[in-house]
C-alpha cells in the first residue's frame, strides 16, 4: 500500500485518502453509464476517514476500482438525455470518462472488474432492507431472506486531493491544543519533546502541500500560523 500510495503522490505529498461506495448505488439491470449519469453533481463514494466529510470538487491524482457491475451495453434509458459516458465502448472507458469529467486535469487510473464483493456469513449483515440479495438498490423494501445480502457491487478509491489539507492541518491543531506534556505516559515511551515539536512542524508542512493555490484555504492558513 505504501508503494501504491507513492505512485499517486508528488510535489512533497505523502498521504492519500481512502474513499468507498459500499455498496455502489446501482439498480438491477441498469447500465454503468446510466448509473454514473445519475451522479453528475457529486461522486457516489464517501470519505472513509473519521474527519468531517467534505465535497471533493478536485484532486491531484487518484486510482479507482469498480467491481460487480455487469458489462452491459452503454445505452441510456428512454427519455434520459445521452451524456459523454454513453458514447464509450467499454466499462473501463465509461469510468475513465466519468473521472475526467468530475476531476478535469487530474491523473486518474481506473479498473472495472465483473466479480462482485462476496458478503456471505461471517460477513456482517448490516445492509439496508432496500438492497437485493446481490446488493442492488430496490424501489421498496422486501422481506428479508435467510441468505441475506450475498454479494455487493463496490467502488473503492485512493485519492490525493485538497481534502487532505483540512484533515492534516486539523490533526496538527488538535495535537498542539492537547499539551502533550500533561500526558506523562506519552513521553515515558521514549518520545522527546524536541522530536514531538519537529513532527508537528513536518505535519503542518505536509498539510500545506495539499493547497490548491487558489486562495480557498486562506482561513486555515491563518489558523495554522497562530
Amino acid at each position: 500500500m505504501m508503494h501504491f500510495a507513492d505512485s499517486l503522490t508528488f510535489c512533497g505529498r505523502k498521504a492519500v485518502a481512502a474513499w468507498a461506495a459500499l455498496p455502489f448505488p446501482a439498480f438491477p439491470g441498469s447500465s454503468l453509464p446510466d448509473t454514473l449519469s445519475a451522479h453528475q453533481q457529486d461522486v457516489p463514494w464517501k470519505l472513509l476517514s473519521s474527519w468531517k466529510e467534505q465535497k471533493v470538487s478536485c484532486c491531484f491524482a487518484q486510482s479507482v476500482v469498480l467491481r460487480g457491475i455487469c458489462k452491459e451495453k452503454a445505452t441510456s434509458c428512454p427519455g434520459q438525455p445521452r451524456s459523454p459516458v454513453h458514447s464509450c465502448e467499454s466499462p473501463e472507458e465509461v469510468l475513465q470518462q466519468y473521472l475526467h469529467t468530475q476531476f478535469p486535469g487530474a491523473f486518474s487510473t481506473s479498473h472495472v472488474l465483473q466479480q462482485p464483493c462476496e458478503t456471505r456469513p461471517p460477513f456482517p449483515q448490516f445492509f439496508s432492507p432496500l438492497l437485493s440479495s446481490r446488493g442492488f438498490l430496490l424501489d421498496k423494501a422486501q422481506g428479508s431472506s435467510p441468505a441475506g445480502v450475498e454479494s455487493i457491487p463496490v467502488l473503492a478509491a485512493l485519492q490525493s486531493s485538497p481534502a487532505l489539507r483540512s484533515l492534516l492541518s486539523g490533526l496538527c491543531r488538535e495535537l498542539r491544543a492537547r499539551n502533550a506534556w500533561r500526558c506523562s505516559s506519552f513521553f515515558t515511551a521514549g518520545v522527546e519533546q524536541d522530536d514531538f515539536q519537529e513532527a508537528l512542524e513536518e505535519l503542518k508542512t505536509l498539510s500545506q502541500c495539499y493547497e490548491t493555490g487558489f486562495g480557498a484555504d486562506g482561513s486555515e492558513d491563518e489558523a495554522d500560523s497562530d
